[in-house]
């Protein structure tokens, strides 16, 4: 997929004086589904990258295979800001995805509050590690199929091969487009204020219950 972006302002507009609701988000997935690339179309600012061209150093360590023509990949991580509202900002940060660089997946993963898991439905094995990780430091997280043109899968397929709760969110998007990137955030959000919700309801209950005579 051209990792080209589209949809994008023609101004960058600095952030108001009203946001005052900040949220650190993070954009996790294997190698090449996209991630730079959805930070990128959705990013109100300028977004910091740290991509380093591919070498012949890479070469037998990270699997290029199945990303054809990629010739640059994130060693650290991508930072962009996107303002949901007047009040709501997200901050995110996209995680590199070779295995080599895994290991500062937790450091990005302190303060956070929810994920986005991009997945290519071409290989979809690649997701479970950022699965299993979010799983272990109980991140809410939803899953966004990114569009790579490959053979069609239901979602039920998807989340069998994923081993997904139905409670999980998962639709599809197009990384490259600002438009279906801030719909996969907005859901993402959506989601984390019903968790959010479901979790006030349930304590008020179990006070309510416990002060009942």
């Amino acid at each position: 997929m051209d990792s080209a972006t589209s949809d994008r302002p023609a101004v960058r507009t600095p952030l108001g004086s009203s946001a005052d609701n900040g949220l650190k988000i993070v954009v996790v997935g294997g190698f090449g589904v996209g991630k730079t690339t959805m930070v990128r179309s959705v990013s109100d600012i300028r977004p910091l990258n740290t991509e380093e061209i591919m070498t012949q150093a890479g070469q037998g360590i990270d699997d290029p295979s199945a990303v054809r023509g990629k010739t640059s990949t994130t060693v650290a991580f991508d930072f962009g800001r996107i303002s949901l509202n007047a009040h709501t900002v997200l901050y995110l940060f996209g995680a590199p995805g070779q295995e080599r660089f895994w290991f500062l997946w937790d450091r990005l993963f302190a303060g956070t509050l929810g994920a986005v898991v991009l997945v290519d439905t071409r290989r979809l094995a690649d997701s479970w590690y950022a699965i299993d990780r979010l799983e272990h430091h109980g991140t809410p997280f939803i899953v966004a199929r990114n569009d790579f043109g490959g053979p069609a899968h239901t979602a039920e397929q998807v989340r069998e091969a994923l081993d997904l709760s139905e409670t999980i969110p998962l639709i599809d998007c197009d990384a490259r487009s600002r438009a279906s990137s801030k719909s996969v955030l907005i859901t993402l959000v959506e989601h984390l204020h019903a968790l959010s919700t479901a979790s006030t309801a349930s304590g008020t209950s179990a006070t309510a219950r416990k002060t009942t005579p």
